[in-house]
């Protein structure tokens, strides 16, 4: 017995080091934060004062995982033995190590200061066939777009050229005409490379304009991205080329950080890692928004692979990243996946299943979705994915050329849509990362009744930019000795124009009564007009704003149908009249508390009439205009009569 125990240890320790050997790359779990030198109440020691800003501006708290991992714990674990550190990660308070020394892992493992080290890569340069790198769609997985119609050519500023379609189906036109093309805005795109991205002509311009503000490569711990796998590069093209007539991105003005986080030949969780560590990157650079065309389920060692109940927002490494840079107020937008068509797994993967990300499925240019577009929902029943955008296929840059050519993937009708979120949160950034997604949900085709292949739909950025309007408007009325006044504030730009209408209780229709052009850049404004209800019955007027933006888009603002249950009438009948002596015009003021048939007759010295009008004065106040000034000078005689009855005789002097 004793000598089969023994055998039985002796296979199990052997098979434990046959385990270890696959790995060369770990993750060390830490306890805590303890004896760290960075301090709460100095945040720009770790962050940049345009990451501390974007924390004050949206209220953001700066809490303890914001505070870098402790060097002290990094250090112990780099002296432990024969061991490179990779990265961190202060959001999950973790590092990520390169070893093959046992000794170092156990002595580290000792640590107190250390939950434990778990495997998540293998040796450096293994050419292992990866399972799982679903970057790019089969190409077989669709059709190509069709042939463009009168329609899709409706009038812009930008000649999109091969990419009108997949603009113009989300209504991003709209947001480029009136000035939107993420200009000052800034994105984080984590991918597998950007192979050429600084020669080819399609990003011409954002090199003139020095769009890229820094690059880092997570796999091999470098500066350099330009020659590495070509997927980033294309995702990039969806969003920043600008060559009009032939490709213009959705947000070709946008300043660019590219980050490499994805190593293309093996896939382990250890990508996750980098991609959390660009994150943290980004968000301590103060960067708003993020695209990655990224995702995981399954490893080139199945025992690290996760299953559908992971899929949850809550257990992957990247799901926690994605979710942690949306809480500190990051617009994280992922590809939901293509695996659509996969007969063992057609679900979507991590980190799309993150619960505070805008996670993308793809459709073709007329809104039919791709069959490699992977299903939702997540494990939790989050609507999953959260929108769709145009992937399938959707135009995007050659590697080689720089010129159009098709390609089929979430993974492109991820950055098409984060371009687009990028415009809008430029025109709104008032308000913060999850009101935009929020907006742009509603704004989808199928916001009411939202499905596993499409999530809320196809947004459209003018609906979602009328909705962000109206979330920003806000109205004050008043009512004081009968007159209204109307306050409000909102955001109007020169070619937009603000009317206030109005309807009494006797009128079937609004009318306009007051119309403010708007003038300038966007931005909020005030305004105020008072409104004489002297004409107003008992029962009632109501106000609503209409506001119009350019030629093609009208709307009533939320909340401005106001109610007066009033009345304005006077106390009793009246009539009076001046100047007198006259030069110009008499005014007669009536004043009626019931409505009755009116005649005013003017007459000269010799008893001859020389003006005369007669008219239905209904209850209320009312002005006459009498025009005397082709009158001869000399005195005359002002009568008035109601209901054929003389009311009021007046000597005036012209």
């Amino acid at each position: 017995m004793n000598k089969i125990l023994a055998i039985f240890s002796i296979l199990l320790l052997f098979f434990q080091q046959q385990t270890n050997a696959q790995y060369s790359r770990y993750i060390i779990r830490l306890k805590d934060k303890g004896t760290n030198p960075y301090t709460l109440a100095n945040p720009v020691q770790y962050l940049s004062q345009k990451a501390v800003d974007r924390r004050t501006k949206y209220n953001v708290a700066i809490d303890s995982t914001d505070l870098p991992v402790t060097p002290r714990y990094i250090d112990s674990i780099r002296l432990a033995g024969n061991v490179t550190i990779l990265n961190t990660s202060k959001w999950l308070n973790q590092v990520a190590i390169r070893t093959t020394d046992a000794a170092a892992l156990a002595k580290i493992n000792s640590f107190p200061f250390v939950i434990a080290a778990s495997p998540v890569g293998s040796f450096a340069g293994e050419t292992i066939v990866p399972v799982n790198k679903k970057l790019d769609a089969d190409l077989t997985q669709g059709n190509p777009p069709p042939s463009p119609g009168p329609e899709d050519f409706v009038e812009s500023i930008i000649n999109y050229g091969k990419s009108n379609g997949q603009v113009k189906i989300h209504q991003g036109s709209f947001l480029h005409d009136h000035g939107f093309k993420g200009e000052g805005m800034q994105m984080a795109v984590l991918d597998a490379g950007f192979f050429h991205y600084l020669s080819l002509p399609t990003f011409d311009s954002v090199r003139l304009n020095n769009q890229i503000l820094g690059t880092w490569d997570f796999v091999n711990n470098e500066a350099s991205v330009d020659e590495d796998y070509d997927h980033g590069m294309k995702c990039l093209s969806t969003i920043a080329a600008n060559i009009p007539g032939v490709l213009v991105g959705t947000a070709p003005k946008t300043s660019f950080y590219l980050y490499r986080t994805e190593d293309v030949f093996s896939e382990y969780p250890i990508e996750e890692q980098n991609w959390v560590a660009g994150m943290e990157r980004a968000d301590s650079l103060g960067v708003p928004v993020s695209s990655t065309s990224l995702g995981y389920n399954r490893f080139d060692n199945p025992a690290l692979d996760y299953t559908y109940a992971d899929m949850n927002g809550n257990t992957s490494i990247s799901a926690r990243g994605a979710d942690m840079a949306a809480r500190k107020g990051m617009l994280v937008v992922i590809a939901a996946g293509n695996t659509g068509n996969d007969p063992t797994w057609n679900q979507l993967i991590t980190p799309s299943d993150a619960d505070s990300v805008l996670s993308v499925g793809a459709v073709d240019t007329t809104g039919i979705v791709g069959s490699f577009s992977a299903y939702g929902p997540s494990s939790d029943g989050q609507v999953k994915p959260s929108v769709a955008a145009v992937g399938s296929p959707a135009y995007v840059a050659n590697s080689f050329t720089g010129l159009p050519e098709l390609g089929f993937g979430t993974s492109y009708a991820c950055p098409n849509m984060a371009g687009l979120v990028t415009c809008l949160w430029q025109a709104f950034p008032e308000v913060n990362n999850m009101a935009v997604i929020d907006a742009t949900q509603r704004s989808a085709t199928r916001a009411t009744t939202p499905d596993n292949r499409m999530g809320y739909g196809i947004p459209d950025m003018k609906k979602a930019f009328v909705l962000l309007i109206k979330k920003l408007y806000t109205q004050n009325i008043s009512l004081n000795s009968c007159k209204t006044g109307v306050s409000f504030s909102v955001k109007t730009g020169a070619d937009m124009m603000v009317e206030i209408e109005r309807r009494s209780v006797n009128e079937n229709t609004y009318s306009s009564i007051k119309t403010f052009n708007g003038e300038g850049a966007f931005a909020k404004r005030d305004y105020d007009f008072t409104d004489d209800l002297s004409f107003s019955a008992y029962g009632g007027v109501k106000y609503r704003i209409k506001m119009t933006i350019g030629t093609d888009t009208t709307f009533y603002l939320d909340s401005m149908t106001v109610n007066y249950i009033q009345s304005c009438l006077p106390s009793a009948n009246n009539i009076s009249m001046g100047p007198n002596p006259v030069a110009n015009d008499l005014f007669i003021n009536i004043e009626r508390t019931t409505a009755a048939k009116m005649d005013i007759v003017v007459t000269n010295a010799l008893g001859q009439k020389v003006f005369t009008k007669t008219f239905q004065q209904p209850a209320g106040y009312n002005v006459q205009a009498v025009p005397m000034a082709g009158m001869s000078r000399g005195i005359y005689f002002v009568t008035v009569f109601v209901d054929g009855k003389r009311e009021v005789v007046k000597q005036v002097m012209r």
